[in-house]
């Protein structure tokens, strides 16, 4: 058994190396690169750097499969038994018989084929209901984009890569946007739009200058705080006679909650356009006609000085598509696509299509099955079983993941569909996470990628990573939401975050890569973390710091929950190491997914 080879990444952190002259730039917190380079293949240019931070080195070497050994043979039992019996556990929980039923029975609604269905997410509920609608839009949408394409835009390429030549497909993204704003926010779009103007402003009048990320920043940090404030602005604070204006609000009241997407996309564009300013002379050649050979190119290269008008910036922080809820793209890749379009194949489409319609399925057995979001808002878990409590919390987090899924996998289809490629937001399973930092590489991907971009590797990267974790954190909490429980939620994620640092480079590979208990040492590890992440999520998403500690007190409150969850513990621990196997059986197969 090839223990003393296995490779993962949970300790592992301290065990690349580095040139004196360089450091590494987001690594402890992010494992995909920021944009610190531009690969220019120019045969009279060297490849140039735009940041002095460097890319980590990646471990990819592999080792020999495990999966037909003894010790998985056991694992695999312990799947094949514990797996059915954490569903049952969890409809045991919420079924009819249960006296806490009556506790949260008024939030069910009827589903299918007679059962109830558990629709009391307010989030998904939204989705979920106006599904139809949203499927209307996109089938009016894609067939008139397109059309508009085939009229209006250039099919050469070499006509598209000109700076002189206009980007036609804004106008129909503008134009359609408007509509579809209105419709969603009634005259509130009006406010979108002063906001967005505003920040317009502050790029244009900063420019290159020093001043101009810290006034970006502070623009639109003081943005969510008045959107928060002021509950969305009334028109009537402003005067009496534009009261009328308050009284056509569209299908949802609340635009200043999606508004904290486009914030992210003013903060891309403010400081895309600086670095533009501040790039190495080289890359300002008039070389530009290429096609940009990777995704990091068309965020890193810098657009046509022409592209940073605000007819593009309006164009791109309005795009409907991915306004609602993104995925994030950069204003650099958002015009790198327009000027050097991509070619999505009809397959790939189909995959992402199909992929969407089982999620969709399974969350609609999930809710019918079990009603753990209706429980926890009530926190009916009175004399449940310790058991029962432990898969409230866990099935609460899975359902979270899954709607996150849903609602990011149909607004990316739809820009898919359109030409234009975003992120893909989750790219591993909620439970399929052992480390705390591959977690936040995996969860909400295009977020992720744009804190590095614009906010880890800008306060110092993984130089400062123990100090400006926090800063990062506290960011994402107060971009959330405005409460109390998602600071304690951004901080305890920081705090947990910590052990996972020191100890990758207390125990690092390079110094106890040998050992032959290496793997299982790093599966205890990865059962603190997972524990950690659940109670920080419980927090900040389910049930609230009063809620969790209550549920910490349940489970460890008698010697029957002390001997439930060091069962548990068990389960975790050979859930790790079927974790670390499949990510070396990714890189046998040439995936680094680096989570």
């Amino acid at each position: 058994m090839q223990q003393e080879n296995e490779h993962h990444q949970l300790l592992d952190l301290g065990a690349h190396h580095h040139h004196p002259d360089q450091s590494d730039d987001s690594s402890a917190f992010v494992g995909q690169a920021s944009e610190s380079s531009f690969h220019h293949p120019s045969p009279h240019h060297p490849p140039i750097s735009t940041n002095k931070y460097s890319k980590r080195v990646q471990d990819r070497t592999t080792q020999p499969s495990l999966w037909n050994t003894k010790e998985f043979y056991f694992y695999y039992l312990v799947f094949v038994v514990c797996i059915p019996y954490m569903f049952k556990t969890a409809h045991d929980a919420s079924s009819e018989d249960n006296p806490n039923y009556e506790k949260y029975q008024d939030l069910l609604s009827d589903g299918f084929f007679g059962y109830k269905v558990d629709n009391s997410d307010g989030q998904y509920a939204g989705f979920r209901n106006n599904l139809p609608t949203l499927v209307g839009v996109v089938c009016i949408y894609i067939p008139l984009s397109h059309l508009f394409r085939s009229v209006f835009v250039p099919t050469s390429t070499t006509v598209l890569n000109n700076s002189q030549q206009v980007l036609y497909r804004t106008y129909f993204f503008l134009a359609f946007s408007f509509i579809y704003l209105y419709f969603m926010y009634g005259y509130s779009t009006l406010k979108i739009v002063a906001i967005v103007t505003m920040n317009y402003m502050v790029a244009k009048l900063g420019r290159g200058a020093k001043w101009m990320p810290m006034a970006t920043w502070a623009f639109n940090l003081a943005v969510l705080f008045l959107n928060e404030g002021y509950d969305g602005y009334n028109f009537a604070d402003l005067h009496d006679s534009l009261a009328w204006l308050d009284e056509n609000k569209g299908m949802n009241r609340r635009w200043d909650v999606n508004f904290n997407f486009t914030m992210l996309r003013l903060v891309s564009f403010n400081l895309d356009y600086f670095w533009f300013f501040n790039m190495p002379r080289e890359i300002h050649m008039e070389d530009r006609d290429r096609t940009p050979t990777s995704d990091k190119d068309r965020v890193v290269m810098p657009a046509f000085a022409e592209d940073y008008c605000f007819t593009y910036y309006l164009a791109y922080t309005l795009y409907a598509p991915l306004y609602i809820s993104g995925p994030i793209i950069t204003f650099n890749d958002f015009i790198s696509q327009l000027r050097y379009p991509k070619t999505i194949p009809i397959k790939t489409l189909a995959m992402w299509a199909g992929r969407l319609i089982f999620s969709l399925l399974t969350m609609e057995f999930m809710n019918h099955y079990m009603y753990m979001v209706a429980i926890s808002k009530r926190q009916a878990w009175e004399n449940d079983t310790i058991l029962q409590i432990c898969m409230i919390g866990f099935f609460n987090l899975v359902l979270i993941w899954l709607k996150l899924l849903i609602i990011w996998r149909f607004f990316r289809l739809w820009a898919l569909l359109d030409g234009i490629e975003a992120p893909e937001n989750m790219i591993r399973c909620v439970a399929n996470n052992y480390s705390a930092l591959g977690f936040w590489r995996s969860w909400h991907k295009s977020f992720n990628l744009w804190i590095i971009r614009y906010l880890y590797v800008p306060l110092g990267g993984t130089r400062y990573a123990m100090y400006n974790i926090w800063i990062v954190f506290t960011f994402v909490a107060i971009w959330h939401d405005i409460q109390l429980r998602l600071l304690a939620w951004g901080w305890l994620i920081s705090l947990f975050i910590l052990p996972e640092i020191i100890a990758g480079r207390v125990f690092s590979k390079q110094k106890w890569g040998s050992w032959p208990y290496y793997r299982h040492l790093c599966a205890f590890g990865a059962v603190g973390n997972i524990l950690m992440m659940i109670i920080a999520n419980l927090v900040g998403f389910c049930i609230g710091l009063d809620g969790a500690k209550r549920m910490l007190s349940d489970l460890f409150s008698s010697s029957n929950g002390i001997l439930t969850m060091l069962a548990c513990f068990g389960a975790i621990f050979v859930c790790a190491q079927i974790q670390f196997e499949s990510r070396e059986a990714e890189k046998r197969r040439g995936i680094f997914l680096n989570c």
